[in-house]
């Protein structure tokens, strides 16, 4: 008679027939267990709004110049980010037209202005640009059908999502009423409004023109300009345009692809400012409160269950086992203290981006990210916590 060969249990097979220890010496103690997803939920809170304010800080920095009509700009040399352009001569912005494949070149004036809150008086700093109303100089529909209004004299376009409380403002301003604001002693008629936010550096955004800008600010000269935005012909390589016009122009201007524009705006945030170093080592910070907490848990964990784990070592049960027993509590932690991580934090952010008017979002991967970091926190607190396991001696049972 033969025998029938019976096959191995699958790992699923293994997994459902295994005994959960982990999740039941967890439970346990119900409030060392509460605590502990507490203490898990607390280092994916901190790490989470880091992540939060240091995306809200590359976003908002870059929301202006990743939408400027352009394909190349040119720049001061002495720029330290858009909020601070410095100025180099209009002249050079003439001269790029003499390179093959430069179509237009328009001259764009940047400058942080003091303004005062048209009914608290209160002032706030706020990024003025000015620009030829005839000619589009920004890929936003809500100031393109605005720039006709720049045509009369001392108007702006207001940034609706300034931070702060413009209630009253925006309410005069949809019943028609005039908004009349001030910078640098002149008054200013709102006519537009459109929407773009905070950053770091700043409440919000202005739109004028140019003319109205050199009025409000007569030590600029007309001939020295912020930013040169520069346009291709279609099909043109920017990366050869912008070579070409490096080896054409003078060295008292920079030469940026819109692309390498913007992210010379991230790198300065990320590396030349405190507050960038501030929210990354916030992150690390939070990584390792949550490995230090996890651990306390898990090393505790194991003291009092010792006799056990030697117990299962008289039985014959391999060191692998009782390493598996902990790193299962840890993955379990890791699970439950992430959910209630991000359900608060979701809240956290939404807060914070209304009272900010910052571009703070939980999206997708960052929640998938800490996941996994929550996952990869936990298994390092007990893969340190199992280096009890070794003394767990069956000669302790008798």
């Amino acid at each position: 008679m033969s025998s029938v060969a019976q096959k191995p249990p699958t790992l699923w097979q293994s997994l459902r027939c295994r005994t959960p220890l982990g999740w039941l010496q967890l439970r346990h103690n119900k409030g060392q267990f509460i605590l502990a997803i507490s203490g898990v939920a607390f280092a994916d809170i901190l790490m989470l709004m880091q992540l939060g304010f240091q995306g809200a800080l590359f976003k908002s920095s870059v929301r202006i110049p990743e939408t400027l009509n352009a394909d190349i700009v040119l720049t001061s040399p002495q720029i330290r980010n858009i909020l601070y352009p410095g100025e180099f001569s209009r002249r050079r912005l003439y001269q790029a037209l003499d390179v093959l494949g430069v179509e237009s070149v328009n001259p764009l004036y940047v400058v942080l202005a003091n303004w005062k809150h048209p009914t608290t008086g209160k002032k706030g700093p706020m990024l003025l640009l000015g620009a030829d109303p005839s000619r589009k100089f920004i890929n936003r529909s809500d100031i393109n059908q605005n720039l006709d209004r720049l045509k009369i004299p001392d108007t702006l376009l207001f940034d609706q999502n300034t931070r702060g409380d413009y209630k009253s403002v925006l309410t005069d301003f949809a019943q028609n009423k005039p908004v009349i604001t001030e910078i640098q002693g002149h008054k200013q008629h709102i006519r537009g409004l459109f929407t773009i936010g905070s950053s770091f550096g700043m409440d919000g955004s202005f739109v004028t023109s140019t003319e109205t800008f050199l009025r409000l600010y007569p030590q600029r000269h007309a001939g020295n300009v912020s930013l040169g935005l520069i346009k291709i012909t279609s099909g043109s390589d920017p990366h050869q345009i912008a070579q070409a016009l490096r080896q054409h122009l003078p060295n008292d201007v920079n030469v940026y692809t819109l692309q390498e524009f913007v992210d010379f705006e991230k790198n300065y945030w990320a590396t030349n400012t405190p507050i960038g170093f501030i929210f990354s080592l916030g992150v690390v910070m939070g990584f390792i409160v949550g490995v230090i907490l996890v651990y306390q848990v898990l090393s505790t964990d194991v003291n009092s269950h010792l006799q056990e784990y030697a117990t299962f070592r008289a039985m014959g049960y391999q060191q692998r086992y009782l390493l598996g027993i902990v790193l299962e509590e840890a993955i379990i932690l890791a699970v439950l203290g992430f959910i209630p991580g991000v359900a608060i934090c979701s809240l956290l952010y939404y807060l914070t981006q209304q009272a900010t008017r910052l571009p703070i979002y939980l999206t997708f991967a960052r929640t998938m990210g800490i996941l996994v970091t929550t996952i990869f926190m936990s298994l390092i607190s007990g893969v340190i916590a199992t280096r009890k396991l070794h003394s767990a001696d069956p000669a302790d049972i008798f």
